[in-house]
């Protein structure tokens, strides 16, 4: 077909050119489709699950010890420690809570808040510690209760399905007390009932997902919690309280409703201390019992979690023995630092990775550890009820028996043989029966270290056995022993934490290679349709407009480049920003060698300062984000409160830029001479615009009192959503049935913009909080700025002379900005960078198609969906109206091309990043996110492409 022959079928209104528009951008669209979910498969791999369960008879094919049968309480791997246990979870409890020290200048509203904790571990030393429990990203609760209760490292893949867990159908802590008689009472977040099913002899769940309420499942455990205590018909009591995590969420840490929350469990802990307390004399109820209060995982300041942070990762343990031992035994590996605390008493703090909690407690209640742990029995934790294994030795008065604390370590080193056993053993049957399994290298150096530690227990088992020698074994050679075991388990730890994850590089390398193959598809659609335009740049003004075309390749390729450093990554938002003040000095320097667009180029400049403080107030995670949904933005700006003048400016100051936004859109549509549907729309928009002011007004502490507004404070965003989709119904419909009749190409775009903006504008702006109109006003200057400055770019003397060149630098510059707003509203790519509030917006109860529809529009609503749909404006605006429609329309679509050319090269970057960086420590705590951002950034970007297409161009 030639090229007069194609340019025939553009002319053909009713089916040629979006017809042959959709064709290529759907296609497209399904190539990155097939490219993303070929590598994805290939990278987001989670580790084979084996079937395997350990059994009690296991242990009779290990070298170690078995536990003495002859005991009235039931033994299984190792002779139980404790015969109750209370498991206390606090959601998202942060470490931080418990680092208010003596002659600590910074001091917090939420610190010190547990104080009952300090009290008791300062009290008794020998019966109460508290632990740093360190987690492993990503730290969302369904990782963290699958780490806790499998003993297991977390895979990146079940990230998504945080709202809708599986059952464990792997070995875990849960499966093996239900299968060894133990009895287990749950209550609280229905995570656990989800997660396993049928495991629990009693429970009480309640909806967890529902951010806003901080009650109902706290007042659920509290009030099954203490009747629950009295009782004898359990063994394991689990109570997972979730206020602190939602007061985050919603209000952030600094926040009066976090602390009401920890003043509410601080006395809720010292109420079930006591009952622990009251029934724990000889013959009590809990003579034997062991209290754990936990969190999952900690919090960042303003309230979010998911990521690798240490904020994110470090939470805490407090352990009560109810059974206390007759003397304080110092663990040879104490990893206690003991201080002061504010009030003078000395605190020890030591440290635990929760990847050892599974073997821990089954080591405590006798049970065989889950096949597929790989942790280690804590020395601290298991110490607490030390030496109360050979009791009846030291009250017969055999003075030949050995020291309780020798007695104790013989104990924990056998206890550590069995660990080690264990871990060899799933080792091997993992890397036999998974596809990849481990390097021979890496089991070369794990079997080496095992061989060595055996060879030890070859000669301390002897003593063990050694009938003259009473059983008892030398304090160093059982130090040795032990720290030949612990070289081990930390060795396979370490190893697991690097090469857990089994690539597929195979598909992985298919997938970049489409991926790549849309690039070139990219560029030639591209020149293609250069040529079918019969455009060309006139050879005087050549040269400049190729600078511009390698200016802003070079541009985008610093930013893909950028990607391959995890530094950058985090930097993401600054360095865009960068970039475009850079495209804008160079744009100024234009300005003033053509005397022409001066103030437009000096706006320009002066926004991305702008933006880039936004954008450094969101990644200190204070000023935007949770924090800043709430209708006190005065205290997240840090004003005084007692400065009624700065608190009404930061109150008023959202409503006045709303009334901003509202009159500009109403000047560009006044002044169009468009009738019908579209103008509905706008005014649509703008009567939206009132009742969200009003909804703030009336949602103010201080505005309200004047006003007298008050009302449902759901019903606005009801209405708000359901006037938007109204909105883009009426557009969709107005499509199919009006004919247009307007022959001004430019007006008709203008307008056919505006109306489609407007209509998802007000969903977006209330999602989003009071930042939104601010956010409104800056995309509409900066939009307005690179449009005005598309002059600079083209032909003065022929408008029509101007080629794709023309657009590359425009283009690249949309593109900077829309990434400048994702960031300047508060987002990052990793998982504590969603604003899990704005899914509540309008409502209280948790629907999960909702919920994830509000959610995706606040996220990529500002960067994505307002930039996209916009950019035909960048066109319209700067085009000649002595052109047809078809070549308008094929200019039209390959503006489309190059934005999602540029958004393309970046998602390859970052596949290419992740790729590279596979082995690395932070892959699933920033290189996965941001890989997983970006992919749906994309086909949600080609989406809108394919739309925007239909909607402008049919």
């Amino acid at each position: 077909m030639g090229t007069a022959a194609k340019r025939a079928f553009w002319r053909n209104e009713n089916s040629g050119g979006w017809i042959w528009a959709f064709v290529v951008l759907l296609g497209i669209m399904l190539l990155h489709s097939l490219a993303i979910l070929l590598f994805t498969r290939g990278f987001l791999l989670t580790r084979t699950e084996l079937s395997q369960y350990s059994q009690c008879n296991d242990i009779a094919e290990s070298p170690c010890f078995p536990p003495d049968d002859h005991s009235a309480n039931r033994s299984c791997w190792t002779k139980p420690v404790v015969d109750r246990l209370v498991i206390i979870v606090l959601d998202a409890l942060r470490f931080t809570i418990f680092e208010l020290l003596h002659g600590f200048d910074f001091k917090k509203p939420w610190m010190d808040k547990l104080q009952v904790l300090h009290e008791f571990a300062s009290q008794n030393q020998s019966s109460a510690k508290i632990f740093k429990a360190t987690a492993d990203p990503p730290t969302t609760s369904l990782q963290r209760l699958k780490g806790l209760t499998t003993g297991g490292l977390p895979t990146f893949i079940d990230v998504g399905n945080s709202f809708g867990a599986p059952a464990i159908v792997e070995d875990n802590l849960i499966h093996q007390l239900v299968q060894n008689g133990k009895r287990v009472v749950m209550m609280g977040d229905d995570t656990w009932s989800q997660l396993f099913p049928h495991h629990f002899i009693t429970s009480y769940p309640f909806p967890s997902f529902n951010v806003k309420d901080l009650d109902t499942v706290d007042n659920g455990c509290i009030t099954n919690l203490f009747p629950t205590l009295y009782e004898e018909d359990w063994d394991v009591l689990i109570a997972h309280f979730l206020g602190v995590d939602h007061a985050g969420h919603i209000f952030g840490v600094d926040s009066n409703p976090m602390i009401e929350k920890l003043e509410q469990y601080n006395e809720i802990i010292k109420k079930v201390v006591g009952v622990l307390e009251s029934q724990s004399g000889p013959g009590g109820l809990h003579e034997n019992t062991m209290l754990l209060v936990m969190g999952d995982h900690g919090q960042t300041i303003n309230g979010d979690h998911g990521g690798g942070t240490a904020e994110e990762v470090e939470t805490a343990i407090f352990a009560l023995s109810s059974k206390k031992p007759p003397t304080t035994l110092l663990t040879t590996s104490d990893s206690s630092s003991c201080q002061l605390d504010m009030h003078g008493r000395r605190i020890c703090i030591n440290s635990i990775q929760q990847l050892d909690f599974a073997a821990t407690v089954s080591a405590l209640l006798g049970l065989p550890f889950p096949f597929g742990s790989i942790g280690r029995v804590n020395p601290e934790l298991f110490s607490l009820a030390g030496g109360t294994w050979n009791l009846e030795k030291s009250t017969n008065g055999d003075d030949q028996s050995p020291s309780e604390g020798n007695n104790w370590m013989q104990n924990y080193v056998n206890v550590l043989c069995i660990n080690s056993w264990q871990v060899k053993k799933y080792i091997d049957v993992y890397s036999s029966l998974s596809l990849i399994g481990f390097s021979e290298k890496d089991l070369l150096h794990v079997s080496e270290l095992y061989s060595e530690a055996q060879e030890l227990w070859s000669i301390v088992s002897k003593n063990f056995s050694d009938k003259s020698q009473m059983g008892f074994a030398s304090f160093p050679l059982l130090k040795r022993q032990l720290d030949a075991y612990s070289a081990f388990l930390e060795s396979v730890a370490a190893l697991a934490r690097s090469s857990w994850t089994e690539f597929n590089l195979k598909m992985m390398g298919i997938g970049f290679c489409i991926m790549l193959s849309s690039l070139c598809l990219h560029v030639f659609l591209i020149r293609r349709l250069d040529n079918l335009c019969g455009l060309h740049s006139s050879l005087p003004d050549y040269s400049r407009k190729l600078f511009g075309l390698s200016f802003a390749c070079i541009i985008v390729m610093i930013r893909a480049l950028s990607f391959l450093s995890n530094s950058f990554i985090l930097e993401e938002g600054r360095v865009a920003s960068f970039l475009l003040a850079t495209t804008a000095i160079l744009q100024l320097r234009y300005a003033i060698m053509k005397k022409m667009m001066l103030l437009e180029a000096l706006v320009l400049c002066l926004l991305v300062p702008l933006l880039r403080i936004s954008i450094e107030l969101g990644q200190l995670k204070q000023a935007v984000n949770s924090l800043f949904l709430k209708v006190d933005p005065s205290k997240t700006l840090g004003i005084d409160d007692g400065s009624q003048f700065w608190m009404y400016v930061a109150e008023v100051l959202p409503i006045l830029a709303l009334i901003i936004v509202a009159y500009l859109l109403y000047k560009c549509i006044a002044s169009s001479s468009s009738q019908g549907i579209l103008k509905y729309v706008v005014f649509g928009t703008l009567f939206n615009y009132m009742l969200i002011a009003l909804h703030w007004a009336s949602d103010s502490s201080l505005l309200r009192q004047h006003m007298l507004l008050g009302g449902n404070g759901n019903l606005i965003p009801r209405v708000t959503y359901a006037a938007g989709f109204l909105q883009l119904l009426l557009l969709a419909i107005g499509q199919l049935i009006v004919k247009e009749r307007s022959s001004n190409l430019e007006q008709r775009t203008v307008v056919k913009a505006l109306a489609l903006l407007s209509a998802w504008s007000s969903t977006i702006i209330i999602l989003s909080g009071k930042q939104g109109p601010l956010v409104v006003l800056a995309l509409f200057i900066g939009g307005w700025c690179l449009i005005r400055l598309m002059a600079l770019e083209q032909d003065a003397k022929n408008y029509s002379s101007g080629s794709s060149l023309s657009y590359a630098l425009p283009v690249t510059q949309w593109s900077l900005l829309a990434v400048c707003m994702f960031f300047s509203t508060g987002h990052w790519c990793a998982f504590d960078g969603l604003r899990y509030a704005a899914a509540f917006v309008g409502f209280d109860e948790f629907n999960l198609i909702r919920q994830a529809i509000l959610l995706t529009i606040d996220t990529f609503g500002f960067s994505h969906i307002l930039p996209i749909f916009g950019l035909p404006l960048l066109v319209a605006c700067c085009y000649s109206l002595r052109q047809n429609k078809q070549v308008f329309s094929m200019r039209l679509c390959q503006v489309y091309l190059m934005y999602g050319f540029i958004t393309a090269i970046t998602v390859t970057f970052t596949m290419l990043c992740v790729t590279i960086q596979r082995r690395h420590l932070m892959v699933w705590g920033l290189f996965a996110p941001k890989f997983v951002f970006d992919v749906v950034g994309l086909l949600l970007g080609d989406f809108c492409i394919l739309l925007s297409a239909v909607y402008y161009i049919a």
